[in-house]
């Protein structure tokens, strides 16, 4: 996990007898403080380690039953992760001793079938398919595009999360990526025309020299597809991604940038990437409409969108107060449960025909749909 910010301490009592010269006013503590919560919220959701997942989502789960209260939410999740240690070093000291040899340091198969050897079925058999999330102009109501997410066709119930963190485990991210491209590339075809469609990337695979070969033969415009990059890298990669990304950008293919780490830190890679898309870090959302801080952290990544010309879309909306927050903040499209929930069945998908808009940019630019060519001619 990348190194955060130390939390925010209580004010010691000679800080709270300063004189009124030199005391910071109350309203300016606090807001410091909240600001602080946020960057720190901010960099634990924003670290894209595998080995980290459970904590993400736990910080989620207190985000989520603390709506507009930061401090409580970080404060519980804090709690929470120094009793599960507390729990586990107990555990431990109750455990037998291990006997001594060889095998004692050796972990045991979670299941009766390896990691490594179920990966490889999957890959080997495509046993994945695609669902499909409808993407909203907030301003209209139409649905102007579809992010592509991956689900596993497997009797086990994991979550994608926990396949492609087993994927990294066992050295099979990469190819499991491109597998879910494929997939994804191949499940747009039948959705409605006009729509442009998100595919998610890390930026190991946006290096890699067989992602310009997989977009050679294509079966949709790359004016239709976004590659929507995530995860937290520094400026010296990021230009080693836009100089890769370039020849897909040429021929028509746009950049999304997901999860770039804390919005304060974050803005020197977006400058060099210049992506067409910028989505909202999640945890902005929850809650929104309750706390007046971070819709002053939104309204400063909308005019910072708009600066540099790009398209500002949230993400995990899933109430019409968040929705209407958003949309008096000035954020123009987004998805989430409260719009639209993700299908694996084309037939949902043709719902959105009827409604379909166009992505539009800054200054009246609209995304090209089928009007753009494949690589091939």
């Amino acid at each position: 996990m990348s190194t955060r910010k130390p939390p925010f301490r209580a004010l010691t009592s000679a800080e709270t007898r300063a004189s009124p010269e030199t005391a910071e006013p109350p309203l300016e503590q606090l807001r410091g403080l909240r600001r602080q919560v946020l960057e720190i919220i901010d960099e634990v959701l924003s670290d894209s380690s595998q080995a980290t997942d459970a904590v993400r989502e736990q910080l989620r789960q207190h985000l989520a039953a603390h709506p507009g209260r930061p401090e409580e939410a970080l404060l519980e999740h804090l709690t929470s992760l120094r009793s599960e240690q507390q729990d586990q070093q107990g555990d431990r000291d109750l455990d037998s001793p291990q006997p001594a040899g060889p095998q004692a340091d050796i972990p045991q198969p979670a299941g009766p079938q390896p990691v490594s050897s179920r990966l490889e079925e999957v890959l080997r058999d495509r046993m994945l398919m695609t669902a499909f999330q409808p993407v909203f102009d907030l301003t209209t109501s139409s649905v102007v595009g579809a992010e592509a997410l991956t689900r596993f066709v497997s009797d086990s119930g994991d979550p994608a999360d926990y396949w492609f963190a087993e994927a990294e485990d066992t050295g099979l991210r990469t190819d499991l990526e491109f597998a879910a491209l494929e997939s994804g590339l191949e499940a747009a075809r039948k959705l409605p025309p006009h729509l442009v469609v998100a595919l998610k990337l890390s930026d190991v695979v946006g290096l890699d020299p067989r992602l310009p070969v997989l977009f050679e033969e294509i079966p949709i415009a790359p004016a239709r597809v976004i590659l929507e990059v995530s995860g937290k890298f520094s400026s010296k990669r990021a230009a080693s991604l836009a100089a890769a990304l370039a020849p897909l950008r040429r021929a028509g293919v746009r950049l999304s940038i997901e999860n770039m780490g804390s919005f304060f830190a974050g803005a020197s890679p977006v400058l060099q990437l210049k992506p067409e898309m910028i989505k909202l870090e999640q945890s902005l959302t929850a809650g929104l409409n309750q706390d007046s801080l971070r819709q002053e952290l939104v309204e400063a990544e909308v005019k910072f969108a708009r600066e540099i010309g790009a398209v500002l879309i949230a993400q995990r909306i899933e109430t019409k107060d968040e929705l209407a927050t958003l949309r008096d903040l000035g954020v123009t499209f987004g998805q989430g449960y409260h719009l639209g929930r993700p299908s694996v069945q084309p037939t949902e998908w043709a719902k959105w025909r009827g409604r379909a808009g166009h992505l539009t940019f800054p200054g009246g630019r609209a995304l090209p749909g089928t009007r753009g060519k494949t690589l091939r001619g």
